[in-house]
């Protein structure tokens, strides 16, 4: 946990603009410490603590994609999903179900959208509907 805290603290300290200096004067405040390595967790806490209430907003990770306006789009994502949680499947997302739909589909369409999320043909879709559920079929995941 140390070693986490001590890189949000870089992180939340580069967003809101604090140089190195600024940044030692700030631990020092508020735990009586200027070095990151010094610092038990609790401190360090303090210190992320002490950031927030200067406006730095921890993200929580990756931004996430938006969701398909499309239904059967999103139930395409959820059973891919699904597949990948079995391991039937190693790629996982939108990028490992755009390549499937890509290497399935694209001799018998001719082209292929290059994200599922923009696909509109209603057949397209209900094939891709229609393999994805003939996979998780045959491999036992419960849709």
């Amino acid at each position: 946990m140390n070693r986490a805290l001590q890189k949000l603290i870089h992180v939340g300290a580069r967003e809101l603009g604090l140089d190195r200096e600024t940044r030692h004067d700030l631990q020092l405040v508020v735990t009586g410490k200027a070095s990151l390595s010094d610092m038990t967790d609790g401190e360090l806490e303090q210190v992320v603590e002490a950031l927030k209430k200067r406006g730095f907003s921890p993200s929580g990770g990756r931004a996430k994609r938006p969701e398909a306006k499309r239904g059967d789009v999103r139930f395409c994502h959820v059973m891919w999903r699904l597949l990948h949680q079995k391991s039937v499947v190693r790629v996982p997302g939108a990028a490992g179900l755009n390549a499937f739909i890509r290497a399935r589909f694209e001799k018998k369409w001719g082209a292929v959208p290059i994200d599922i999320d923009a696909m509109q043909d209603l057949t397209q879709i209900a094939d891709v509907v229609d393999a994805l559920k003939a996979m998780c079929g045959r491999h036992g995941v419960r849709i």
